[in-house]
């Protein structure tokens, strides 16, 4: 199975720059040992389980909950059962297609 997740979480009450803050969860979630790319607008991870994926934004909203009284959390996933390593495969079998893709 593979649960791709995109997420975005950041406080709204910590000021302007939140590169600070939000780099702490970006440090835990390398920690975990699951695949993650980080985007200018949020981070995508892939876990082999819903579950899997939930605890990492639960744990990233722990993160956070002590620099602010107010959290901000969007979340999409796409879950298939017969497949894996997607992150990558998505794009890869984008640019087979089209080339490379203009990073």
């Amino acid at each position: 199975m593979s649960v791709l997740t995109e997420f975005a979480i950041f406080p709204l009450d910590a000021g302007k720059s939140l590169s600070e803050i939000v780099s702490k969860v970006i440090a835990y979630i390398s920690q975990t040992g699951f695949n993650y790319q980080l985007t200018s607008m949020g981070t995508i991870i892939e876990t082999p389980t819903l579950t899997d994926a939930l605890d990492i934004i639960n744990q990233s909203y722990i993160i956070l909950e002590p620099y602010s009284d107010r959290v901000y959390c969007s979340a999409k996933f796409d879950i298939q059962k017969d497949k894996n390593q997607r992150l990558e495969g998505k794009v890869a079998s984008i640019e087979k297609i089209i080339g490379n893709v203009k990073k």
